[in-house]
């Protein structure tokens, strides 16, 4: 069974615990997972199978804790060749085309990356949800198996 890495971008701390909460969960059902708020591309590298939540700040920007590592993925560019991922993007649709732009530049690049997406791009509004975790602790259970395999 795949240990889960974990990547929370955040600004404010929401999207951090976000992660927490998941990695809370994954290990009471005896998966194990790390949580990286300040990762290098090793990290990214190792990992057997990832899970990248994150927020979204200025004009639809990755949060300043993963912007560094999102452009060194982008200039190192190491292929991921099927590797298990998935994605949370958490968001305000207030703020129009920019929703969860971080979460998308994600998904873009571990698509790009040669990663296998195993649900697709999972958006969290905070229009319409307080309490982001109460979403995605349980959707992140429902993908659990595939990102484990």
């Amino acid at each position: 069974m795949n240990t889960i890495s974990i990547f929370a971008g955040s600004v404010y701390g929401n999207a951090q615990h976000v992660a927490e909460e998941v990695h809370d969960m994954l290990s009471a059902q005896g998966i194990e997972s790390e949580v990286y708020t300040d990762p290098d591309t090793s990290d990214f590298t190792d990992a057997e199978s990832i899970l990248v939540i994150t927020s979204t700040t200025g004009q639809g920007d990755i949060p300043p804790n993963l912007e560094l590592f999102h452009s060194d993925l982008r200039d190192s560019f190491p292929l991921m060749n099927g590797k298990a991922f998935a994605v949370v993007g958490l968001g305000d649709s207030s703020y129009g085309e920019s929703y969860c732009g971080g979460g998308r530049q994600f998904f873009a690049l571990l698509s790009e990356l040669q990663g296998k997406p195993v649900a697709e791009l999972f958006e969290v509004d905070a229009l319409e949800t307080l309490a982001p975790e109460e979403e995605v602790v349980p959707w992140v259970k429902t993908i659990v198996e595939q990102l484990t395999e």
